[in-house]
């Protein structure tokens, strides 16, 4: 039987879980922003749950919450081995377990197997299979005599080896095609050239794909190379800005003269010439001084005697185009192809150049590699219009890029009848197409088709219809009953009006309820005597035909974003952003020589392991406390089966994800004064992660709870061999010798420890007197400053040290954001350089082990050379070509809008080259250790043009108290020889 163990807090703190105040200007914040306002949502129904330590973190890992979770029956019935506390509820009834469904879609995700001592279907994963025999057993479960023994029992339903050699067999088959499915990537925006190289060690052939701001080069095994897309090159003579490899020379497989290029027009609403025909002749003209796109190319008709504009061709070969028609002169005509019905649509056309260019009349030879790679670039984006459909509109080119990239990249974590389910969506017409996505892409899971509009969409029951049949989506006139979810549903979609008249039907009283989900209930429970079909009946006359994300799409799309983006937090809206020109991504190159779900099984555990993460969400919104001690012991039961496994990115495996379950499930024992069991869990924890960043923070949390069950001896015997473990850090580590210090006192401990005098050590301390505006507790503090407005008290500290009396300091409240972003500046070229398997998707910000050890251990090479150059008093040269040369850019930590550049210069100049070194060694060290506790005031002043001094100052109000992670970086300032101190902020004494 597993241990159950507490974590406690004291009354009144609350600590945070990897609570960075880090100002972040990322994309992923920026996509964030909507699940923080469902996060707010969902807290609202209890504050007290709201506080619990991990529950904002694990709503960010969970990311947009699923609309079906394949696996919740299986999770919520199968059998767990574990202290009987923690699946009982609060009035000492074990839950019932209900019987697993075997047709939930996604849950055959792995081969099923029937338990031979219960009967239930168990995945048929080793410690799946293991786990659950011993819980079966440990029960004493009786055999039914219809079931198998264990001699009798074959636990694979087929053939490993048959299952090898399919998969070897489709590896072969398709190891010569991977490049013909690629497109171009250029559609998202990112900072100058960007390469990504894939290297797939599946087959004897090696893929390596590059992509440089649009161009896509492919180099495969057998020595073919393709190259597409944008690629500005550069060999500097007399074109600056323009970059050229030793291998691109002019060559005349690229010369476009006498070529027939396909092309479309677009943007026909500008056009003044409504009515086109098959074969009219056409004309191509530049429009510079277009607001929208200065490398405009417009389409004139040539049969009119003005020549009337009938539309532009595409943005993506007008960038190209263009550059040939304003430096060579060239002019190009052309003819309409076809008319399409519908007036606005795109218009098919070829067009050619007539011109006869030679090389050899040009000067230069930086302008005869500019001419032929315009010229290469011309046919690549004519290539690439042919391979996307024509039409396609914007989001819908994301969503086929995303899921294209994904079947590329990953196709072993599919099956085969998944990867020809998710192919077939490229098939599906335009509407279709469409239709799903934006279906998606909203809440749902309902829709009225009465309600579905959308302009891009012309037909929407032939895009049902054909939706439908390839499985994509549900209608109630192809379901003949429905499930009480589904049920649920619909009656979402109906107004209060409408389930008013339903109700009117009944007689039950007080049924006239002004709330949705109450009339829904009254509903639901008048009807819930066997006469579900009336209702069922009586629902769809009222809302018609209505429509859902079949529950096999919606999985299989899930995962499919979560493996393109590689978190929760991003979703289609990422390319939105990126589109809009609000979020550009930086430069860097992503090699990726292992995949980072090595098998299809380790991925189907990690989603499980999300979806017991979401029920444990929904069920503290609920208040649903037995829910929650079954989420915490299936989490605790399969972190002892799984944590062994050793990855170098933890975060992506399932045992990291229950760790987070049951550190909340810690909080919320503590909650509920259960230290004992909240004491069993964090000893799980240790035991099971032995190379963890979090083991101070757990270590910590169970020396403070084992104090709380008077176990005074054991709570100082925890906190001494915590301080023993490499990998207890920063403020956990500062907490646990404070601990250590107050409780090993004589007679417990006679011995004093060595690091007595530095934790004692007195942080200087300076007292500045305000007006308060308010004085009630658990609020922030607020105080009338001197220029008499309402501020609060890091602002009025501010204006303290900016007085005479304060000493005459500049400065800015700006905690770890200011230091972040000078650290993401200085190390720029070290974050984003080339590291095999940190940069997974083009829509990152920092690399993967930013927050591990590894960025420090697999970067020292150039890190040590940088911060030497820092310690020589290069450091404002490189802020300042950093600033200059990536400005607004994402990454992370780095925020564009709240610092200026003289205040950044100002800083780097005052701190000094040897301390910032030392800053940016801990950083990258132990970012995420010490990401967090900066000091709130980071003041400077000049003595001279080139010399000042700086100050650092945590500030603190009438009622605060430093926290452990401040103490500590306010030690670690001192001993790196800053100016450091606290300032508190009191009211007036009273006489």
């Amino acid at each position: 039987m597993i241990e159950v163990m507490s974590l406690t807090m004291p009354t009144g703190t609350v600590p945070r879980f990897g609570g960075t105040k880090a100002q972040i200007n990322s994309p992923v914040a920026l996509s964030a922003k909507k699940n923080e306002k469902k996060m707010k949502i969902r807290s609202k129904s209890n504050s007290n749950r709201t506080m619990l330590t991990g529950r904002e973190s694990l709503i960010r890992l969970i990311g947009k919450r699923r609309r079906f979770l394949p696996n919740r029956q299986s999770i919520l019935s199968d059998p767990i081995q574990i202290s009987s506390s923690l699946v009982k509820d609060e009035n000492g009834a074990e839950e019932s377990l209900e019987e697993r469904s075997d047709n939930l879609t996604g849950s055959s995700g792995s081969e099923k197997v029937t338990c031979p001592v219960c009967g239930n279907k168990v995945r048929g994963e080793d410690y799946m299979i293991n786990s659950h025999l011993d819980a079966c057993l440990t029960r004493g479960t009786k055999r039914k005599l219809s079931q198998q023994t264990l001699l009798q029992f074959n636990f694979c339903s087929r053939s490993k080896a048959q299952i090898d050699l399919t998969n070897l067999d489709d590896t072969k088959s398709n190891s010569n095609c991977h490049y013909k499915d690629i497109k171009d990537l250029s559609g998202v925006g990112i900072e100058g050239n960007k390469s990504i190289t894939y290297e797939s060690s599946s087959s004897s052939d090696n893929v390596s794909l590059a992509y440089t701001d649009g161009l896509e080069e492919i180099s495969v095994g057998n020595g073919n190379r393709i190259i597409s897309g944008d690629l500005p090159v550069s060999n500097g003579e007399n074109l600056p800005g323009i970059e050229v490899s030793e291998n691109d020379s002019a060559n005349s497989d690229d010369d476009i003269s006498g070529k027939l290029l396909a092309t479309f027009i677009v943007g026909r609403r500008f056009s003044e010439e409504e009515e086109l025909n098959t074969g009219d002749n056409i004309s191509l003209c530049r429009d510079p001084e277009n607001i929208k796109d200065p490398n405009a190319i417009k389409v004139l008709s040539s049969d009119s005697e003005y020549g009337k504009v009938l539309g532009y061709i595409p943005r993506e070969l007008a960038e190209h185009l263009s550059k040939l028609m304003d430096s060579f002169c060239i002019s190009f005509e052309g003819r309409i192809m076809s008319v399409p019905e519908q007036s606005r649509a795109v218009v098919p056309i070829q067009i050619w150049c007539q011109e006869k260019i030679s090389f050899s009349e040009l000067e230069g030879e930086g302008v005869q590699v500019l001419l032929s790679l315009c010229r290469r670039h011309v046919i690549n984006a004519v290539n690439l219009s042919e391979i996307t459909p024509l039409g396609m509109v914007k989001y819908q080119q994301n969503f086929c890029l995303l899921l294209q990239e994904v079947l590329r990249t990953t196709p072993h974590v599919f099956t085969h009848d998944e990867n020809t389910f998710l192919e077939n969506f490229l098939l599906l017409s335009n509407d279709s197409q469409r239709l799903f996505i934006r279906l998606y892409t909203r809440k749902g899971p309902w829709f009225r088709m009465s309600n579905i509009s959308y302009a891009e969409i012309l037909d929407n029951q032939i895009a049902v219809k054909e939706l439908s049949e390839a499985g994509y989506v549900c209608s109630t006139e192809t379901t003949s009953e429905l499930q009480k979810d589904d049920l649920e549903g619909i009656l979402n979609i109906l107004t209060v009006g409408e389930l008013r008249e339903l109700l009117s039907v009944t007689n039950k009283k007080g049924s006239h309820s002004s709330r949705k989900q109450e009339s829904i209930s009254s509903l639901i429970s008048a009807y819930g005597d066997g006469s579900s079909s009336l209702l069922y009946k009586m629902v769809l006359e009222k809302s018609g035909s209505c429509i859902r994300i079949s529950s096999e799409a919606d999985s299989l799309i899930w995962r499919v974003e979560r493996l393109f983006f590689c978190n929760g937090e991003q979703d289609l809206s990422a390319f939105l952003l990126v589109d809009l020109g609000i979020v550009k991504y930086p430069t860097y190159n992503c090699v990726v020589t292992d995949q980072l779900f090595s098998s299809r099984n380790d991925l189907l555990s990690y989603e499980e392991a999300l979806e017991v993460a979401q029920i444990m969400d929904e069920s503290l919104e609920e208040d649903n406390s037995s829910m929650v001690l079954r989420c915490i012991a299936i989490s605790i039961s399969r972190i002892s089966s799984d944590a062994a496994k050793t990855i170098k990115f933890l975060c992506f495996s399932a045992s990291w994800v229950y760790s987070k379950v049951v550190l909340l499930g810690v909080s919320f024992l503590e909650s509920e004064r259960r230290y004992t069991d909240a004491v069993d869990l964090l000893k799980h924890l240790l035991l099971s992660f032995a190379k963890d960043r979090r083991r101070g923070y757990w270590t910590l949390r169970l020396s403070i709870d084992l104090e709380h069950l008077g176990r005074v001896n054991e709570s100082l015997s925890i906190a001494e061999s915590g301080l023993d473990d490499p990998w207890v850090r920063a403020g956990s580590r500062i907490s646990l010798q404070r601990r250590v210090l107050r409780l090993g006192k004589p007679p417990r401990r006679w011995k004093i420890p060595s690091y007595s005098e530095s934790v004692k050590r007195k942080i200087p301390e300076v007292h500045v007197q305000g007006r308060p505006l308010n004085c009630k507790t658990g609020t922030k503090s607020r105080f009338y400053g001197e220029d008499g407005e309402q501020c609060g008290v890091e602002q009025l500290a501010l204006q303290y040290y900016a007085g005479e009396d304060g000493g005459g300091w500049q400065g800015v409240h700006s905690e770890s954001g200011i230091w972040l972003t000078i650290f993401g500046l200085l190390m720029w070229d070290v974050i984003f350089s080339d590291v095999p398997n940190v940069f997974l998707t083009r829509f990152q910000t920092s690399p993967l082990d930013l927050d591990t050890d590894y960025f420090y251990e697999g970067r020292k090479s150039i890190i040590e050379p940088l911060l030497a150059k820092i310690q020589e008093g290069m450091a404002e040269e490189i802020l300042i070509t950093s600033w200059e040369s990536h400005f607004g850019t994402s990454c992370r930590g780095v925020n564009w809008n709240r610092h200026s550049l003289t205040e950044l210069r100002a800083v780097v100049t005052c701190i000094g080259s040897g301390c910032m070194a030392t800053i940016c060694r801990h950083l990258a060290q132990d970012y995420r250790s010490w990401s967090s506790g900066m000091p709130d005031l980071l003041l400077w002043r000049f003595h001279s043009d080139y010399s000042g001094e700086a100050k650092l100052v945590e500030v603190k109000g009438p009622r605060d108290r430093l926290s452990e992670q401040q103490r500590a970086w306010l030690l670690f300032f001192m001993d790196s020889g800053f100016n450091a101190e606290v300032c508190r902020v009191n009211p007036p004494v009273a006489k």
